[in-house]
């Protein structure tokens, strides 16, 4: 294991992000410190960053430098965007953080910040065909994808900051948005291949603007899951959240639960900007992504091929990440699934499930045992806990829900309707049977690998009045396996509504 560095030095704020790089395929973030910085204030008229900013900069990034030194951080990626970008004094700048600071800088070009922001987005969420908005202080990148590839990306040089800026005199807060929104709205009309998406195009939010509109939406839905990434909110949610935050002055918005207080004051221009964007499309939906240009450069660091192809299992990759930083038992996890997923299969006319549920049995499964880090005799409660607070890429909210469920449906007294009703938002009313169907398939899978030997290979059941008889093809002695999936009978009975008989 080895511990990386991203610093992100945008035009509001600068960003480290600590992580470890674990079997040189996978990171686990494990550290963070944000501090506004301000790059891009008062740069509009001379194209300069002011020297007060430049001050405020290299203090951060003195912080910045003692946290990497005590964390013996072996590759450090520090990159700068639109502000310094811009910026006529970029070269001073940059020297001055490389001798004071010990950092080298790359200014990266607005096609290699699109291409970033993209890596984290393609590479953490399941959607095929998206438009990616990410909104910084100082611009804004559209990024176009189908089929996994960039097919278009543009870069509107003007974000929260300026706009704030050059629609705040003598304007009152509602007057102030409606002017934003009117601006973007023909910034965003000049766009022609925005005119051509297609229905099945999905678009997707990047940044700290979006996430700080996923807390507020969250808190005011009272959503039980503190979840970020590939949160979906609706956009009439959406319009309620502006129209009730677009008519407050900067004080009353710095108030508001879910609102970080440093972008209260410009929270404004970033919703005004998704409002105009979203009248000039036809999504009726926003995924947020907790994702973006910095998680871009982790993959690209433990994945190197991801620069020319992306995870095909986001799922999988991101379930393994979790396998190995817990140190977990790969080949008995393994060995569960497979035989719970032989389950699944010989069971089907019994549960009669869709196909999708594989997905929550694969999670479960996979990471049945994580709980064993935390504690042995409650480990099926602390796996179930560890997996709902996971932030597993690839999986929607719902599947999560639902495997942290059948992983702590271990004896199907365990799930309790009271815990299952905080979630009542998310799952749906034929999940709870599907539960406990999968979390009995889960416990006698899991059973059968008992000695974590892999000695039963096969599973084949036969369906005979009211007995399901499991038929075990073994290499050795399987007493003990076969003697601990008969106590799951009552369960199996009370699921299945048959008896259950193992050979």
């Amino acid at each position: 294991m080895n511990n990386i560095a991203i610093i992100d030095l945008g035009s509001n704020s600068a960003r480290l992000v600590l992580a470890h790089v674990i079997n040189d395929s996978y990171f686990v973030v494990y550290d963070e410190l944000k501090e506004s910085v301000w790059l891009a204030q008062d740069m509009e008229r001379e194209g300069y960053l002011k020297q007060a900013r430049i001050a405020q900069a290299v203090k951060t990034l003195k912080m910045f430098r003692k946290l990497c030194d005590a964390n013996n951080v072996d590759k450090v990626y520090a990159f700068a965007t639109n502000a310094v970008r811009k910026a006529k004094n970029q070269r001073s700048f940059l020297e001055e953080i490389n001798t004071v600071c010990g950092f080298k800088f790359t200014v990266l070009s607005e096609e290699q910040e699109a291409m970033q922001i993209y890596y984290g987005v393609i590479n953490s969420l399941e959607i095929p065909k998206g438009v990616i908005m990410d909104i910084s202080g100082s611009s804004i990148q559209l990024i176009q994808y189908n089929r996994r590839i960039v097919v278009n990306q543009t870069c509107l040089p003007i974000g929260t900051m300026n706009l704030s800026t050059l629609f705040n005199e003598d304007y009152a807060p509602l007057q102030q948005s409606q002017k934003i929104e009117t601006y973007m709205r023909d910034q965003f009309d000049q766009i022609a291949w925005l005119k051509e998406l297609e229905p099945d195009y999905k678009f997707i939010g990047v940044g700290a603007s979006f996430r700080n509109l996923s807390s507020i939406v969250r808190r005011l839905n009272k959503y039980p899951l503190e979840m970020v990434h590939n949160f979906h909110l609706s956009t009439d949610s959406f319009n309620k959240v502006y129209d009730t935050i677009k008519v407050l002055d900067a004080d009353k918005r710095s108030k508001i639960k879910g609102l970080s207080t440093q972008r209260a004051d410009i929270f404004c221009a970033a919703l005004a900007s998704i409002k105009g964007f979203v009248d000039c499309t036809d999504f009726d939906e926003i995924t947020i992504s907790g994702a973006g240009i910095r998680e871009g450069f982790m993959f690209n660091h433990a994945v190197p091929t991801t620069l020319e192809k992306p995870i095909s299992d986001i799922l999988g990759h991101s379930i393994y990440t979790r396998l190995y930083y817990y140190d977990l038992n790969v080949s008995h996890a393994e060995h569960v699934c497979n035989l719970a997923i032989q389950l699944y299969k010989q069971l089907r006319v019994l549960h009669k499930l869709p196909r999708q549920y594989v997905r929550v049995l694969r999670v479960a499964a996979l990471l049945h045992e994580a709980g064993m880090r935390t504690n042995f005799y409650n480990r099926y409660k602390h796996s179930a806990q560890l997996i709902l607070n996971s932030n597993l890429y690839g999986i929607s909210h719902r599947d999560l829900v639902l495997a942290s469920f059948v992983v702590r449906g271990h004896n199907l007294d365990d799930i309790s309707l009271a815990d299952w009703n905080k979630y009542a938002g998310i799952v749906q009313e034929e999940d709870l049977v599907a539960v406990m169907r999968l979390a009995v398939i889960l416990r006698i899978a899991e059973s059968l690998d008992r000695s974590m030997s892999g000695s039963v290979k096969t599973i084949n059941c036969d369906v005979l009045g009211d007995s399901v008889i499991m038929k075990t093809e073994v290499d050795g002695d399987c007493s003990l396996e076969i003697k601990d999936a008969l106590r799951a009978g009552a369960d199996f009975a009370r699921a299945y509504k048959k008896n259950l008989e193992i050979l």
